[in-house]
């Protein structure tokens, strides 16, 4: 006879039905406690240790030790390699028999010589499954290999998930065992906690959240632990609840697995080539297991990897992307830093001019976002030589910010789905949608989404589906969403009882629908329903992580500096093709270069957000790439020059887009070095002048050098005259033509500021706002400054500052004959905590717009703080100039190597240097070189003649940034030039051509000519026609060489 109906208390029956499936409570009777039956230890259990990551084959062949359960094993970044023999019970015939094994280290198990699945504790991947059900005649022994690395997930911080790695740290292996397992019980606790969290979700005043609480409690009811004949009762009430549906009008999510993997953070690089094995062949498992589970993966930089070094596993990834289970996504080499990359432009004619010729001159970047190109440009060509087609859309869940570049750059890279959603973290405002149109600064636009659930790691709860569709801030105008589930960062990815969750919740009534999707799924319904999405113009600003734009100052000048190389070495080579029919291109060399470089564009690299192990790495790479490229730019120089010496047997290179006239330091026999102003044409070349022609031929005032008695000093070469008080600190910055001071009356600049700076928690990755209350200028003293080199071609004084008692700082501030610019060439001792260093210059200057620099032109930023969205910009990111402006006058800040930059009222101001203590606790101590210049401006700089130059632009708003080999074609001796319009302007001009050109086709920047693109070549010119900020591709089929 049934009970009878019996009045229910919410809290009473819902803690019921939590302590039923409860692994902390009355486990002795309760469901959780009977997951796993009969268990027995492992046969024999052997190990090794090893500071070494070997190779399997190698591993097996080392000698084993007996171990034992509870052993300790380390230290941190070694590996211990286990030996598991097993001996499965006769009495287990019928069952599914799992190996059990907990540690605190990441664990792959290796099963007749590869990789079979990850055991990760913190990623709940505990178990591995040796057999479905136990058959008479399978073998009842077996050997595995498990191999564990003494690191966890999230890398082995001292204390707290980001402090620096403890190099001591030991870890331990908690279980070892065989046991059964009880696919019923598992699939009861996945309904029961569905239930609970459908109960929760909804609320009391939910009819359908008491349905669900009231199931699970009959559930309960009708179901004894210890009689499994008592379970299918329970599970037939579970799936008439779950089999009720919802209404057609219902928000469908689209879940597909994912499995975040930092390419380096906290670990180093090699550790992540093991993440990806661990986290990937578990997911093929799941495939195997679950048919309709397909899983997103990007980063062509890690797949590259595991084809190196796991080729067995490999083949399996590719056997099931052609089943569609395994879907690469992304289109880049790894997913890098976005919100500001990593090489540099330029707008307004002056600055365009200016910023280049005093990168170069100073051995800093070129203008562009060439990096950022090739970050598609590589990752597109694996993925079709690897996967037989390119990504349809751009994925970058995790990164520190947006250019607004972005969606041209996307757009000639065949992409117009961008899917991400950082901008979750925001500290200060919440963006305000979900799906949506992103304009950028050319007018391109791509489809947006964010997973409204705010993250990439989800794991099926409902909680999380209920989020999802609440957070929505697009409701009315989509309703599709993506819901990433999988462990991530450290990598990890789903499990099964994720899978087990959403299968069961794809379609039951209050909740919405969920299908097992992909990425191409979820925009192709985005897509068809898409008239009333709104459209965000510009960058997508994250207003949380802006000190990474100063963080690790190192890698950030290693990672300019590697750019302007390599931009050479292509020029250089292009040119050399070109003239000569002997020289070799060499595209092998410099694809292993750029990889290289883009690998350190990783988003937790070029940020400095890492721990110091992988700092030092990605130093080893800008070395190997300096090395290297200088090799390459030798060896170009000297085919493209062979025969031409100048009259003191040099030649001098120019590799920027227009004519320069520079002061420069020449080599004298001995060692010596003597200075001498030379001119060069646009990406030519020409000789040394001789030396008695230097001096008389003096087009401009030379450089006059005075030293007051107050010890103040000026510099004037008749176009500006600096003023240095007696610490070195600028009083006055005059045009001289028009007698224009740029320096705020009553204030001096060149000031240096210390902060403090103390984050609420991510100590690499932010600044808060209330640093700037801390403000301390850095007072120097009185008599430090003397004059260096006394006028002429150059004139300098330099000067000595204590920045406190541990750091200190020299400068030498330098002034050009016909230089339009002052240079502040730094040297800083560094020896700080939870400091940032700056350097500030008040302008005479009023507007309430800063323009900066970002990749292939400039965008305006507000000065003042009168809305929330103005305020949390109070630290921002630039490339190579910030400039303030009003109408016929301006000051521009240059720099060769910094990123963070602010301008609040009329002081501008360039952060130099942090010191954050983790997760690297040494980030920027040590010794720093870097320059930044400061240059007033009234009117355009004139468009530079040329004499001999491979290739000049008649308008100087246009840029030519790359001059390439073309990737696909070496035989037809083809080249890629890329341009593009600097000012915000629409421009037609002519790109002048003295190399033999037979063909030349407009293409994208994936080097696709463009059918209709045949461009007409005239007298050597070809026309082009731009839009603002448009960025341009040619490609330039070059005739036969001369033999």
């Amino acid at each position: 006879m049934a009970a009878a109906p019996a009045l229910k208390h919410w809290r009473t029956t819902l803690e019921r039905v939590e302590k039923f499936v409860s692994p902390l409570y009355f486990t002795d009777c309760n469901l959780r406690g009977r997951l796993f039956g009969a268990s027995c230890p492992v046969a024999v259990l052997s190990s090794f240790l090893t500071p070494e990551r070997l190779p399997y084959q190698e591993a097996v062949q080392r000698d084993f030790r007996p171990a034992q359960v509870g052993d300790s094993f380390g230290p941190t970044w070694w590996t211990c390699w286990f030996r598991v023999e097993l001996t499965i019970p006769e009495a287990w015939v019928g069952q599914e028999v799992h190996l059990c094994w907990e540690s605190d280290g990441e664990g792959l198990v290796w099963r007749d010589g590869e990789p079979v699945q990850g055991l990760t504790k913190e990623g709940e991947k505990t178990s591995y499954v040796l057999t479905d059900r136990l058959g008479e005649r399978d073998p009842r022994s077996l050997t595995l290999y498990v191999e564990v690395a003494c690191n966890g997930l999230l890398g082995a911080g001292k204390g707290s998930m980001i402090a620096a790695p403890d190099p001591e740290k030991m870890f331990q292996l908690s279980r070892a065992e065989l046991a059964v397992f009880h696919r019923d019980v598992h699939m009861l606790l996945v309904d029961l906690e569905l239930l609970l969290g459908i109960a929760k979700g909804l609320g009391k005043d939910n009819q359908r959240s008491f349905q669900a609480l009231y199931t699970a409690n009959q559930m309960v009811n009708v179901c004894d632990p210890a009689q499994p004949e008592t379970f299918p009762v329970a599970q037939a009430l579970a799936s008439r609840f779950f089999g009720q549906h919802g209404g057609e009008s219902q928000h469908t999510i689209h879940a597909t697995g994912h499995c975040h993997i930092d390419t380096a953070w906290l670990w180093p690089f090699k550790e992540t080539v093991r993440k990806c094995a661990r986290s990937w062949v578990t997911a093929l498992q799941l495939m195997e297991r679950n048919p309709e589970f397909i899983f997103a993966c990007s980063q062509a930089q890690q797949l590259e990897w595991v084809k190196s070094r796991y080729p067995g596993l490999y083949s399996r990834i590719q056997e099931f992307a052609c089943r569609g289970q395994f879907v690469p996504v992304g289109g880049t080499w790894v997913e890098m830093g976005l919100g500001w990359p990593e090489r540099l432009p330029a707008p307004r004619p002056a600055l365009t001019w200016a910023a280049s010729h005093f990168l170069h001159c100073q051995d800093g970047n070129l203008p562009s976002g060439e990096a950022m190109v090739r970050q598609f440009l590589q990752g597109q060509n694996f993925f079709l030589q690897e996967f037989g087609k390119m990504c349809s859309e751009f994925w970058l869940p995790d990164t520190f910010g947006y250019s607004a570049q972005l969606p041209q750059i996307m757009h000639g890279c065949g992409i117009r789905r961008f899917l991400t959603q950082k901008l979750s973290w925001n500290l200060v405002n919440s963006f305000p949608h979900h799906t949506f149109f992103w304009e950028g600064l050319d007018g391109s636009r791509v489809l947006v989404h964010f997973p409204p659930g705010d993250s990439y790691g989800m794991q099926g709860s409902v909680e999380e589906v209920l989020k999802t569709v609440a957070n929505n801030r697009d409701k009315g105008r989509a309703n599709h969403s993506a819901f990433l589930f999988g462990f991530g960062d450290g990598g990890g990815g789903p499990t099964q009882t994720m899978l087990d969750r959403l299968k069961r919740l794809s379609n039951t009534d209050g909740l919405p629908r969920v299908q097992l999707s992909s990425p191409r799924q979820l925009f192709s319904a985005l897509e068809s329903d898409s008239e009333q999405l709104c459209t965000w113009v510009g960058e997508l600003f994250l207003e949380l992580h802006n000190g990474t734009y100063t963080t690790h100052a190192q890698i950030k000048k290693g990672n300019r500096e590697c750019e302007r190389i390599l931009h050479d070495v292509e020029l250089l080579s292009s040119l050399a093709l070109a003239r000569s029919a002997q020289f070799l291109y060499p595209a092998a060399q410099l694809q292993h270069l750029w990889r290289l470089l883009l690998l350190n564009q990783f988003h937790d690299v070029v940020t400095g957000s890492c721990i110091q192990m992988v700092a030092e790495e990605a130093m080893c790479h800008y070395e190997d790439i300096r090395s290297h490229g200088n090799t390459l730019l030798s060896a170009a120089a000297a085919a493209l020059c062979a025969g031409e010496p100048g009259p003191e047997g040099l030649l001098i290179v120019n590799t920027l887009p227009w004519k320069r006239i520079e002061v420069m330091a020449l080599p004298k026999p001995g060692g010596a070095h003597s200075l001498a102003l030379v001119t060069v044409p646009s990406m030519g070349y020409a000789p040394v002048p001789p030396p008695t022609s230097l001096q008389p031929l003096l087009p401009q005032q030379p450089v006059f050098v005075v030293q007051e008695t107050d010890g103040s000093v000026t510099l004037d070469n008749g176009i500006i005259r600096v003023k240095l008080d007696p610490t070195g600190r600028l009083t006055s910055l005059v045009l001289v033509a028009s007698g224009r001071e740029a320096i705020a009356e009553g204030a001096v600049g060149n000031q240096f500021v210390l902060f403090d700076d103390v984050p609420l928690y991510w100590d690499a990755w932010d600044v808060m706002d209330y640093h700037l209350e801390t403000r301390k200028p850095v007072l120097g003293q009185a008599g430090t400054l003397a004059v260096g080199t006394e006028g002429g071609l150059r004139g300098s004084a330099w000067f000595l500052l204590q920045i406190s008692p541990n750091s200190r700082l020299s400068q030498e501030v330098v002034l050009d004959v016909g230089c339009p610019y002052v240079r502040f060439h730094t040297e800083v001792h560094w020896h700080e905590a939870h400091k940032f260093l700056k350097v500030e210059f008040p302008a005479r200057v009023r507007s309430s717009q800063a323009t900066y620099e970002i990749q292939f032109g400039h965008l305006q930023r507000p000065t003042h703080y009168n809305t929330s969205w103005d305020w949390a910009r109070f630290e921002v990111w630039a490339h190579r100039w910030m400039d303030l402006s009003e109408h016929g006058f301006g000051l521009a800040l240059l720099n060769d190597c910094k990123y963070g930059a602010s301008v609040r009222g009329s002081i501008l101001s360039l952060s130099l240097l942090r010191a954050p203590k983790a997760p690297d606790a040494t980030a920027d101590t040590g010794r720093h070189e870097f320059t930044y210049a400061l240059m007033p401006h009234k009117a355009p700089s004139p468009a530079p003649a040329t004499s001999w130059s491979a290739f000049s632009v008649s308008s100087p708003a246009v840029v030519l940034e790359t001059v390439k080999q073309a990737e696909s074609s070496p035989q037809r001796r083809s080249l890629v030039l890329r341009l593009y319009e600097a000012h915000g302007s629409h421009v037609d001009c002519w790109l002048h051509l003295s190399l033999p050109v037979q063909e030349a086709i407009l293409c994208d920047l994936l080097e696709r000519p463009d059918p209709a693109g045949h461009l007409t070549l005239r007298d050597n010119r070809l026309k082009l026609t731009f839009s603002p900020f448009q960025v341009l591709s040619l490609l330039l089929v070059l005739q036969p060489p001369p033999h």
